[in-house]
């Protein structure tokens, strides 16, 4: 029979994945009711109050409670950042090119799969994956490290494999730009919470703050307006047949790409569960912030740009309400109370 601890656990883990899903639905219905407040322009202004304060907010927390020994133990799992952005940047993409091939016989439209390539190549991003590492109790430092380390290499690859792949070598991407926007929400936001945990650990474990509850919130605020800005753009042209279909396929490729990297890191290369979850979400979760402004750039005046645009646009609302679906089950496949928290404790080690 279970103890009464045990219980206890279980029962918490549940609540938590129950206010942690209703918040996921609620923050996607809001979305959909009244894209216009949550997307760029308007009331709210995400594209300061989303893309700056509130992910600066974020990562100034994960520096907080990260200890120092974590991220360095993080930082130097070579391995783990070669597996993570060589499947993000070589097998996926190596594997879509494959589906493309073949699916150039479907129904189709051919930009469409196109738009499957250029999916392929986007980086891991800055916010989605750490949050679902977070909530499920994975290795916060590795999915920080290399949705923040892809983000920075996607700066260049992403622009230079697609301008490989349909030759427009004449477009310059704004590169310097992007990277310093990375470096101020995501790297100085953790280092300055580093040295407030290293100077104020003491007072942080007497006081107890509600770190916890302000990065959920923080995490709502994001997600909600990036189903604002997903509502807001138009996919148009795309028949009922082709978006029903592409919206399977969007979903069968995450499921696809999270089973292997789940079996593989696992269960080949033998890493902790924890680490397993990191890989699994930040290498297969896509950046649609820097997405969406390379398609922008690069295919200016094409007229099929809605198009090559439409699978990043389904894929990505795809990754966060799957994460939300496997919560339950990640958690209880750690086996460890530590599943239960949105955040590490400040004196934990992921």
């Amino acid at each position: 029979m279970q103890s009464k601890l045990d219980l206890h656990l279980e029962f918490n883990i549940k609540m938590n994945n129950l206010q942690f899903c209703s918040g996921l639905i609620g923050v996607i219905l809001l979305a959909k009711l009244a894209p216009s407040i949550g997307n760029k322009g308007g009331i709210l202004h995400p594209e300061i109050t989303s893309k700056y304060f509130a992910v600066f907010l974020l990562f100034f927390i994960n520096g907080v409670t990260l200890p120092i020994e974590t991220l360095k133990a993080a930082l130097f799992r070579v391995d783990v950042h070669c597996l993570i952005q060589g499947f993000t940047f070589v097998v996926f993409p190596a594997f879509m090119y494959i589906l493309v091939m073949m699916l150039h016989y479907s129904f189709l439209h051919p930009a469409i799969l196109d738009g499957m390539i250029i999916l392929s190549v986007m980086p891991p991003p800055v916010s989605s994956a750490i949050m679902m590492t977070k909530a499920v109790g994975g290795n916060v430092a590795a999915a920080l490290f290399n949705s923040a380390f892809g983000s920075m290499m996607g700066v260049f690859i992403t622009p230079s494999l697609i301008m490989l792949l349909f030759g427009r070598s004449e477009i310059e991407v704004p590169t310097e730009i992007i990277i310093k926007q990375l470096f101020i929400t995501v790297v100085v936001p953790v280092v300055l919470g580093q040295i407030v945990r290293i100077y104020t650990l003491e007072w942080l474990n007497k006081k107890n703050l509600p770190f916890n509850s302000i990065s959920q919130w923080l995490i709502f605020f994001i997600i909600y307006t990036t189903f604002c800005a997903s509502f807001s753009r138009e996919i148009s042209g795309l028949d009922t047949v082709s978006f029903l279909f592409l919206t399977f396929l969007m979903f069968a490729l995450l499921v696809a790409q999270q089973m292997f990297l789940f079996w593989f890191s696992h269960t080949v290369l033998k890493y902790s569960r924890s680490l397993s979850l990191a890989i699994l979400y930040t290498a297969s979760h896509k950046n649609i912030a820097l997405g969406i402004p390379v398609i922008e750039i690069i295919f200016e005046g094409n007229q099929n740009i809605s198009y090559l645009a439409t699978p990043l646009l389904l894929y990505n609302p795809i990754q966060i309400v799957f994460g939300g679906m496997t919560l339950t089950y990640f958690q209880k496949w750690l086996g460890s109370p530590k599943g239960s928290r949105v955040l590490p404790t400040y004196q934990s080690q992921v």
